[in-house]
């Protein structure tokens, strides 16, 4: 049975006679003038007319003085038809190709066909090729199939190809993003693009990933949030303001979670909490609509979620009435040792490093799954969140918003919380919550309290990442990446073809 370094083998062949031909086997211009289904849909305009079209080889059959190569791009697939009496001969110094160079080519290879629109006789509409081109003669052969999930991972572009499906949900990935630019540039809000290395992380109960600049001499992090240089702004004298881009949480990976990702956050002066829920629920629905054209999805886990009308608002949960009505807990009064008693009675994990936050916080995700939503999710305890504002009603709560859904929480927000002094005492205490073990707790940043000082007029911010686009997908997270990271490793194929690894 021939192996991929087998037919790896041939096709250097076949490059080689083409090179003695004196073929350039990879050339660095092209011509194009319509793409594969502009060509099909344009038909009857173009009858007559030459078009140039360009693609990778997904089929080759040749009969002798006819042949016909099934040709994908972006787009989609045409078939070439090419006939010995109408296809140019041999040119190598153009690059171009005859009847006789047909066998020198492969699946995969790329290539550019020049000719007038025209009907086989099977009924099929076709490019009827006057002239043949090489543009990229390809050493290995595409898989007729890959489903083996650490391999599409490890080639996503092979996976790409094989699967058209995974190559149309980054086309979505795409519009998720730019219909997330499109809502906040209509509503106002300035796109700043902040440094993703930061002197001190901040911004997300996250553990950083540290780096060194050498310029410096000195220990950067890169950034989990997108938070605290966006309020820096609002400072600055913006009003409305978003990032969006990568950012980076040195934790494991789950089928929810990636080490790097992207995310947006925007920040809204002048505005509080009610305001930016009443935001939130346009923008998801603008999203949804632009990106998937529903607002109706079917998650990985079966359940379905609707995002509903223009005029209806989503439901509102209580952090505080659910730990009560679901583990008789009151977040405020319970003691530790009555806490940790209902992680156990619930098969969670009770750890040396575990806080009163920390605890609580297992409680709400183990009862969060069980939530389809969506739902904002508010009375959050004002010590579990240590850049939001007090509520006003009661003092003990924070003017916080989780928009939950699928069993997670996928957007946070609040009014910001502007106080100096307040920030620096909320600050302090986290800083003392690291300094015990607790690696998420957030650092103490004397800059931004100074920052601060100088006044931030009140405001709203709110933060999301790409799970939501995951989640909608109904895939997990590599799934939903392009380029998912691995562990390095170099196969026994690839040894064998480069022996000098």
């Amino acid at each position: 049975m021939a192996t991929l370094k087998d037919y790896r083998d041939e096709r250097l062949k076949k490059l080689a006679t083409l090179r003695e031909l004196g073929v350039n086997t990879y050339p660095a211009t092209a011509q194009r003038t319509h793409t594969c289904a502009d060509v099909l849909e344009k038909y009857d305009e173009l009858a007559g007319s030459e078009v140039i079209v360009v693609g990778r080889i997904v089929s080759i059959r040749s009969f002798g003085k006819l042949a016909f190569i099934k040709l994908r791009d972006m787009s989609g697939e045409v078939q070439l038809y090419l006939q010995k009496d109408n296809v140019a001969e041999l040119d190598a110094e153009r690059g171009v190709l005859g009847m006789k160079q047909l066998k020198l080519l492969d699946t995969g290879d790329f290539i550019q066909a020049t000719g007038e629109m025209t009907t086989t006789q099977t009924g099929e509409k076709s490019v009827g090729v006057r002239e043949l081109r090489l543009l990229t003669k390809a050493l290995r052969p595409m898989p007729e199939a890959l489903t083996n999930k650490e391999e599409r991972f490890r080639r996503r572009y092979v996976d790409m190809n094989v699967n058209p499906e995974v190559r149309e949900r980054f086309v979505r990935r795409s519009k998720f993003w730019q219909a997330t630019r499109d809502f906040l540039e209509n509503e106002g809000f300035i796109e700043v693009n902040n440094a993703v290395l930061e002197a001190t992380a901040g911004g997300a109960d996250a553990s950083p990933f540290i780096t060194r600049m050498d310029a410096l001499d000195q220990d950067f992090y890169l950034r989990i949030s997108h938070e605290l240089p966006l309020k820096r702004l609002l400072v600055a004298g913006f009003e409305k303001v978003f990032d969006l881009g990568p950012r980076f949480r040195n934790e494991n990976y789950t089928e929810e979670h990636l080490p790097e990702h992207n995310a947006m956050e925007w920040y809204w002066a002048y505005a509080d909490w009610e305001m930016g829920m009443e935001l939130t629920e346009r923008m998801i629905r603008y999203i949804c609509d632009k990106t998937w054209g529903t607002r109706q999805f079917t998650l990985m886990s079966g359940e379905t979620v609707d995002f509903g009308t223009d005029s209806e608002h989503f439901p509102r949960i209580s952090f505080v009435g659910i730990l009560k009505e679901q583990y008789n807990i009151d977040v405020f009064t319970s003691s530790m040792e009555d806490i940790q008693a209902k992680l156990r009675e619930h098969n969670l994990e009770v750890e040396e490093v575990d806080n009163r936050i920390r605890s609580l916080d297992k409680l709400w995700k183990k009862y969060r799954k069980t939530l389809a939503g969506p739902a904002f999710l508010i009375d959050m305890p004002v010590f579990m969140q240590p850049l939001a504002k007090v509520n006003e009603t009661d003092p003990r709560l924070s003017e916080q918003f989780n928009l939950v859904f699928g069993g997670s929480e996928m957007c946070k927000a609040y009014s910001e919380l502007n106080d100096p002094l307040d920030q620096l005492a909320r600050f302090a205490e986290q800083q003392a919550m690291r300094d015990a073990g607790d690696d998420e707790a957030q650092m103490l940043d004397i800059d931004f309290v100074e920052a601060l000082e100088y006044g931030m007029p009140p405001a709203c911010g709110l933060g999301y990442s790409e799970r939501v686009f995951w989640s909608l997908e109904g895939m997990t997270a590599r799934e939903g990446v392009p380029f998912p990271q691995l562990r390095r490793e170099i196969d026994e194929t690839t040894r064998a073809i480069y022996p000098e690894l």
